[in-house]
């Protein structure tokens, strides 16, 4: 079988809490090829690792992630949600996969840009989203490299990929098919998909060939693999 990318979804979910500094450590230590983590901005500016909208289900506290400074959200979790540079520091020299939930503004994503670029870690970041948000990436890092989500079974339009310029097309993984994996293929560009944890599910992937898997069960992806 092919190798393919073991990509962590939010770290390591399952020993520890997601999109932590701890669960991301912990996915590198298990052999994860990059880490996937969701980032959000605080009301004064800050990206942090956070997938939700709020503090709810992570940290119990039904606060929106918007209305709260970085100190409130320090304060809040006991110093739990890290920042962005602060996960990039903790993976240094690891590939991190961002993602962009809830359709940032285009200034939300250039400050998450700026962040990267400031830790130096443009060479090893790639952003993942819908359109609209990486057509923003790519106004503010024109060398960056986008893994562009794509969520129906119609192709992305000429346009769209001209405008983007997707390294990647990131698939959730019950959507792919020989038909589409050969399609991405041969368009140039390298299929990821999310967020298979089944071992007959990965088998299935890898034997169409995709490129990269981002999953909860590191594990279960490593068995696969034949580690």
């Amino acid at each position: 079988m092919r190798t393919v990318t073991a990509v962590a979804h939010r770290g390591d979910p399952y020993r520890h809490r997601e999109n932590t500094i701890g669960s991301l450590r912990s996915a590198l230590r298990r052999g994860a090829d990059a880490v996937e983590i969701d980032v959000r901005l605080t009301r004064d500016g800050v990206p942090v690792l956070l997938h939700d909208e709020t503090l709810k289900r992570l940290w119990e506290r039904d606060r929106p992630l918007a209305a709260l400074s970085c100190a409130e959200v320090q304060g809040l979790t006991a110093g739990g949600v890290p920042t962005l540079a602060e996960a990039l520091a903790a993976t240094e020299g690891s590939r991190v996969m961002i993602d962009l939930p809830g359709g940032p503004s285009a200034r939300a994503v250039r400050r998450i840009v700026d962040v990267v670029r400031e830790c130096g870690a443009q060479d090893r970041v790639y952003y993942c989203a819908g359109a609209q948000t990486m057509l923003a990436v790519r106004a503010a890092d024109a060398a960056a490299e986008i893994a562009l989500t794509w969520t129906t079974l119609a192709p992305p339009r000429p346009a769209v990929l001209d405008a983007v310029r997707p390294r990647w097309l990131n698939y959730r993984f019950p959507l792919v098919s020989a038909e589409l994996a050969d399609r991405v293929h041969r368009d140039g560009h390298l299929l990821s998909v999310w967020t298979p944890d089944t071992r007959r599910s990965m088998r299935r992937l890898l034997g169409l060939g995709v490129d990269s898997i981002t999953t909860n069960r590191l594990d279960a992806l490593h068995a696969v693999r034949g580690r």
